[in-house]
């Protein structure tokens, strides 16, 4: 018997940052992605933003994503006008009830959340439906050895990624490998993204807490410290 892809594989959006580093709640947005895909992995929709972020980027940072504090001054949009934007085109898609993929959301959605915070707007509070490929491959394909990394998980379900720790390229690629998961496991996926963002709630808290005790027992974090597995906003 064919298995049915769940509904939500039709269309998604897509959602990624680059940034001045890896807090979120100090690091600020240096460019966003925010875009939508067919049930193809075909592009429908894209928008980009290059913001200024008000801080100097970091060599390290600039190493990844190729955007430098000169460049960023010269030619980024104010960053509260950026943050707003990239809300705002959020909330749309979340409101007209399509799923939004973001690889790793945690990250994005909590210094999307903070960078709001900073600038007098209101954040994004309980974004949903979200879909993130990586608590998904985690949950289903737990006992893989290797990097997680979406350059690692986009091979491991041959999705091309041109352009990595680019915002748009990073963005496309975490949603097609959001669909390819969604074929691969749909036996066992639930059929609707709200029931879905659901499930990701619990996958992300216990996949914080297993993580948590191996880092523990190698000496990387202390007995009392705990990883924060709210999702998808911490």
């Amino acid at each position: 018997m064919e298995l049915r892809s769940p509904e939500w594989l039709k269309v998604v959006g897509v959602f990624d940052l680059e940034t001045t580093g890896v807090d979120v709640t100090s690091d600020r947005i240096v460019t966003a992605h925010v875009g939508l895909l067919d049930a193809a992995g075909g592009v429908i929709r894209a928008r980009d933003w290059l913001a200024d972020p008000g801080i100097d980027i970091p060599q390290g940072a600039t190493d990844i994503h190729g955007v430098t504090s000169a460049h960023a001054r010269a030619h980024g949009r104010p960053a509260g006008e950026v943050v707003g934007e990239v809300s705002r085109a959020l909330h749309a898609l979340l409101t007209a009830g399509i799923p939004v993929v973001a690889y790793n959301a945690a990250f994005d959605f909590s210094l999307l959340a903070h960078e709001s915070v900073r600038y007098g707007l209101e954040p994004l509070r309980d974004p949903a439906p979200v879909i993130d490929p990586l608590v998904i491959d985690k949950r289903y394909d737990k006992w893989r050895r290797g990097k997680r990394t979406l350059a690692v998980v986009a091979a491991h379900y041959a999705v091309p990624l041109d352009g990595a720790h680019e915002a748009a390229a990073d963005a496309v690629a975490a949603g097609r490998v959001a669909q390819a998961l969604a074929q691969r496991y749909a036996a066992w996926l639930p059929a609707t993204a709200t029931e879905l963002h659901t499930r990701q709630i619990g996958w992300a808290r216990a996949q914080a807490e297993s993580l948590t005790e191996y880092f523990i027992r190698i000496g990387r974090l202390d007995p009392e410290q705990r990883l924060d597995g709210n999702w998808p906003v911490r």
